[in-house]
């Protein structure tokens, strides 16, 4: 019944030729378009009236077909195109023809610098268990924090700390005795 050519016709195209061949005055409704692919192309999927919606539905959207009173037409050749939801995009300034390109910049943050010693460390010990809880305070590292000079001399002195705020140092008054 129907030949090569026919059978490899996708559903925008035999829409197309429906309309076209049905002629209707007041349009072609999606019954009578169902009914002319059915008896033109014979064997089609079950799921033909669900494709056939949303073909005609996306022809529609796309202002392919108008769609007036439950009928579907083509448009004329005086009907500008459809332009989609939204706002157009910004005309793009003409370049001229011996401009050299830019590449865009990459979105986002960039990446932090690579630390070779960082990775070295962390391949070492990659193998290795991890002892549980949290780690042990570098001994180094709280003598040099940024706690201020009173902190690193109680900790190079090996004086432990009292809990919360230290008391305020008083001044010393001097007094020239002449």
């Amino acid at each position: 019944m129907a030949t090569d050519e026919e059978a490899s016709k996708t559903y925008p195209e035999m829409i197309m030729e429906a309309i076209e061949a049905l002629t209707e005055k007041n349009g072609s409704n999606k019954s009578a378009i169902s009914k002319y692919i059915e008896s033109k192309y014979g064997e089609l999927p079950p799921s033909h009236s669900s494709l056939l919606t949303a073909h005609l539905a996306r022809m529609r959207e796309s202002g392919e077909l108008l769609f007036i009173k439950n009928s579907y037409f083509r448009p004329g050749s005086d009907v500008p195109p459809k332009r989609g939801r939204g706002r157009p995009p910004k005309p793009k300034p003409e370049l001229p023809t011996d401009a050299i390109l830019r590449q865009p910049r990459p979105r986002g943050r960039p990446p932090k610098p690579k630390d070779p010693l960082a990775a070295a460390v962390a391949k070492a010990t990659a193998g290795l268990p991890r002892r549980r809880g949290r780690p042990p305070k570098a001994a180094g590292s709280a003598a040099s924090g940024t706690a201020g000079p009173a902190a690193a001399a109680a900790a190079g002195s090996g004086v432990k700390r009292g809990r919360g705020r230290p008391p305020k140092v008083k001044p010393t008054l001097v007094t020239d005795v002449v």
